[in-house]
């Protein structure tokens, strides 16, 4: 048997000729975390450090200068410079890689060692300054690996202090706010918020159109006509930025601190907290735009918008008003005749032609705009005429009516009864894991307490519900009681605005009789007119 070796060639990878043979084509990479003036100056620093670095070299071929201003390090995925810069190292344009230190290339080691060895397999060389790391020596990816995870760890370390940070400021009663972003508010030299009485005028109009029945995207609609910007200083207004106007409870200067939370370091993770780790109510925090009171009637009218499917009621003021008496359906406009001269509009029942459960069409009347406006000035007028009556009976009913003493002892009871089942699972946990105990008879136990706990959590739930809507009962009383104290003289003409203050639905009947339910519960019945 003859073995003979085939020397190899003698050509040497192009990432290693001679300065003689070819100019490297190098670029810099720059990077700071945030945009504050002292990180600017760095920046600028290192991209002029970089450019008459390269260019100062008679052997390299200056390419650019990449830049991320503002990036964390933590993942590489919305670092724009960062990512062209490997796009172009992979099509061949670039041979060298200048950066200052492996922190500033990334902090996320899988993320730095993935790149590297695409960037070397593609004849890419990286040159970090700052440790004497080049990943085409032998030991490049062993310390690579080092100085990425220390990094990572040094990452993990900052976010942790910043979390920690805070918290700290949560649960000393610190309220700050994102004011680029935020109506109503600007910061004031004590570092507090102070109103801003312009915006914080258009925030109380977003709240009273709300209450006056209209839909979050028709009071967007409504704010881009009239030309007011978004918070942020757009033109274009969504429907979700005014419900985040009508649900943040810091108009009413209180704050609920630490709503959501990281949940991963690396990835920027965002989770809503729902319990997982301590909230902070602060109450006073800051001057209100919006009474509380207000608040929580928006908040109800939502949560009631959300549970009768009216989510998108439209700029007409008897959308969302009218009911059938027979099938509680939602009544909706109708054309009539449309090609024709006697053409007309009507509201009908929307399950007029609906066969219900027992077969039998819905016997509900269709009416006319004008009818409905006509039967809401002769109950609104009536109610004026009684008003003196009105005021002497809700003098002696208000308070029973509104009365949560009962409820709050309730709720006590509820909750003592909570801590009592709570410490009770605790001492079974702990006895379970010390002693060998029948395991069908421990799990029966543990789950009768988790049932009992279960139970008094749902019935304060209801409590709860029943409290509010409690609460927004007084708070329509008081508010009608006040419409009827300014209005001395009978309305002549539907007034918009009043009708959406003072009016909760109407209900049609079969018999054409029309049913005003007012917001304080009061109910005035008018026979339609023909």
């Amino acid at each position: 048997m003859t073995i003979t070796m085939i020397p190899a060639k003698s050509q040497l990878p192009i990432n290693v000729m001679s300065t003689a043979e070819v100019r490297r084509r190098v670029a810099g990479y720059a990077r700071v975390s945030t945009n504050e003036e002292e990180q600017q100056t760095s920046y600028e620093a290192q991209v002029d450090y970089y450019t008459k670095m390269i260019q100062a070299n008679p052997a390299w071929e200056f390419i650019d200068v990449y830049t991320d201003e503002g990036i964390s390090a933590t993942s590489t995925k919305k670092r724009d410079g960062f990512n062209q810069m490997v796009e172009d190292a992979l099509a061949g344009k670039i041979d060298l890689i200048i950066t200052k230190s492996v922190s500033r290339f990334a902090r996320n080691t899988v993320d730095s060692l993935s790149t590297i060895r695409k960037l070397k397999d593609a004849g890419v060389e990286v040159w970090f300054e700052k440790e004497a790391i080049k990943t085409f020596d032998s030991k490049g990816e062993l310390l690579i690996t080092i100085m990425s995870s220390l990094a990572q760890e040094e990452s993990r370390s900052i976010s942790e202090n910043v979390t920690w940070g805070w918290r700290k400021r949560f649960s000393d009663g610190k309220v700050s706010m994102p004011y680029k972003q935020f109506l109503g508010y600007e910061k004031g030299e004590d570092g507090k918020p102070v109103i801003v009485e312009e915006e914080a005028e258009i925030v109380r109009l977003i709240y009273r159109l709300f209450l006056f029945g209209k839909s979050a995207s028709h009071i967007a609609n409504l704010l881009m006509a009239e030309g007011i910007p978004t918070p942020g200083g757009k033109a274009t207004w969504r429907s979700n930025v005014v419900l985040s106007i009508l649900q943040n409870e810091k108009y009413t200067g209180n704050a609920l601190l630490q709503k959501g939370y990281t949940t991963d370091f690396l990835t920027k993770a965002h989770k809503r907290n729902e319990g997982e780790i301590p909230q902070f109510f602060i109450e006073g925090s800051h001057p209100a735009i919006i009474d509380p009171t207000l608040f929580e009637e928006v908040q109800h009218e939502l949560q009631r918008r959300a549970a009768s499917g009216q989510t998108t009621i439209s700029a007409h003021p008897l959308s969302g008003k009218i009911f059938c008496a027979d099938c509680n359906g939602l009544y909706g406009p109708r054309v009539w005749h449309s090609t024709s001269q006697y053409r007309r509009v009507v509201w009908q029942c929307n399950h007029k032609y609906a066969r219900g459960q027992r077969g039998a069409k819905c016997t509900s009347s269709s009416v006319k705009e004008e009818q409905v406006q006509a039967a809401f000035l002769a109950a609104f007028n009536q109610r004026i005429t009684d008003r003196e009556a009105i005021f002497a009976a809700y003098d002696d009913v208000l308070a029973e009516l509104t009365d949560t003493t009962a409820l709050d002892a309730e709720a006590a009871a509820l909750k003592q009864e909570q801590e009592v089942v709570a410490e009770l699972i605790r001492k079974g946990v702990e006895e379970n894991a010390c002693a060998a105990l029948d395991q069908a008879d421990y799990s029966a136990r543990r789950d009768a307490l988790l049932a009992r706990f279960k139970a008094a959590e749902a019935r304060l739930a209801e409590i709860d519900a029943e409290r509010q809507k409690r609460r927004m009962k007084q708070a329509n009383i008081n508010r009608f009681l006040q419409i009827l104290k300014k209005q001395e003289n009978l309305v002549e003409d539907f007034d918009e605005e009043l009708w959406y203050i003072t009016v909760d639905k109407v209900l049609v009947h079969a018999d054409r009789r029309l049913s005003i339910v007012f917001r304080d519960g009061a109910v005035v019945e008018v026979a339609l007119e023909k």
